[in-house]
């Protein structure tokens, strides 16, 4: 039953490429069966609309898509067959030394069996087969200690190998697939150990909260992948700004993070102006056509950790200050500085 769906939603798969004409390589084969498989419901909802609106599967929409919808797909793969690897490796090993063992014990009664036999007064023609037989088990014993040692040699070779490969995918599980900069779960670690770290050393941390101006707007008038490519924008401009042991991190839908270390609150509201400005600077051109769609343009708040903060008050106060640049007009930079008291609604 599995394998006739499988060749079902291949021949789905193959069918709409043909359809929209898809350029028929693995890699859009992939995306188009992840599509028909109907498990990713972005996906699905993104390709329904194109399809909809008759709109071009072009070669710069397809490569967005891939790097947005198949990379966590080959990074959970990656896991689970490395963990099979892995899993499978162990058992071989514990095998081999299982037999290792069992082998040293036969080799260790046929000594005992021989030390017995010395002291019964056996004839030189006796005592002369007993040492063949313990030159014997001797040299066998010797290869099969250097057949395990082969092994085991390649079984860390192995283990190097899939080591590599978990380094890969831990690095990419604290990406954000779309952006290319840290993720929501790196940024939890990241600001936890700062917090921690300006407890113990004094030194300052401050907190950059940012979000997109009239984000849906982008998404509603160009599509969910132009708001991709102004997702993408962003991220390039946090990334180009940040330096160090600073991390610029995705917080969620159209809100960015970064932590600032060893900065005051005043360095840090210079680091958040600049990206702002930096940001509208930027021109957001439609690929596919060359089209200048406009300015994008975000604003920010930003607090400084203060003892007895938590990662909870610390993101609180610097979202209250996001809140209170927004509702004054976007696009500007707001610090706990100037906040009497926190702003509890943001503008849509």
């Amino acid at each position: 039953m599995a394998e006739n769906r499988e060749q079902a939603l291949g021949k789905t798969a193959f069918e709409l490429m043909a359809d929209w004409n898809v350029l028929p390589i693995p890699e859009n084969f992939e995306l188009f069966y992840l599509y028909a498989d109907g498990r990713n419901p972005a996906l699905s909802k993104i390709i329904e609309g194109m399809i909809q609106q008759h709109a071009q599967f072009t070669a710069p929409i397809l490569q967005q898509l891939r790097a947005r919808f198949l990379t966590h797909e080959q990074t959970a793969n990656t896991m689970a067959e490395v963990g099979s690897n892995i899993s499978g490796m162990l058992d071989a090993v514990l095998g081999k030394l299982e037999k290792a063992g069992k082998d040293a014990s036969e080799y260790g009664k046929t000594l005992s069996a021989a030390s017995g036999e010395l002291d019964t007064g056996k004839s030189p023609a006796a005592m002369g087969k007993m040492i063949e037989r313990l030159v014997g088990a001797t040299h066998a014993m010797e290869k099969r200690a250097k057949t395990l040692e082969h092994e085991l040699q390649c079984s860390s070779e192995q283990v190097t190998e899939l080591k590599t490969q978990l380094d890969t995918v831990r690095k990419e599980s604290r990406i954000d697939t779309l952006t290319g900069i840290a993720n929501r779960k790196t940024f939890d670690t990241e600001i936890a150990e700062a917090i921690k770290d300006a407890a113990a050393s004094g030194d300052g941390v401050a907190l950059l909260m940012c979000d997109i101006d009239h984000f849906k707007r982008f998404n509603d008038t160009w599509g969910h992948l132009t708001g991709d490519q102004v997702l993408r924008l962003v991220a390039n401009c946090l990334s180009e700004n940040v330096k160090g042991r600073d991390t610029a991190a995705r917080y969620g839908g159209e809100e960015f993070a970064v932590i600032v270390r060893q900065t005051v609150l005043a360095g840090a509201v210079s680091l958040a102006e600049q990206i702002r400005s930096n940001v509208e600077c930027k021109k957001l051109v439609k690929k596919s056509t060359g089209d200048i769609l406009g300015s994008i343009t975000i604003s920010l708040g930003v607090a400084q950790f203060a003892k007895g903060d938590t990662v909870e008050s610390l993101v609180q106060r610097a979202d209250s200050c996001l809140y209170r640049a927004k509702n004054a007009g976007r696009n500007k930079v707001v610090s706990e500085a100037e906040v009497s008291a926190p702003a509890h609604s943001a503008a849509a």
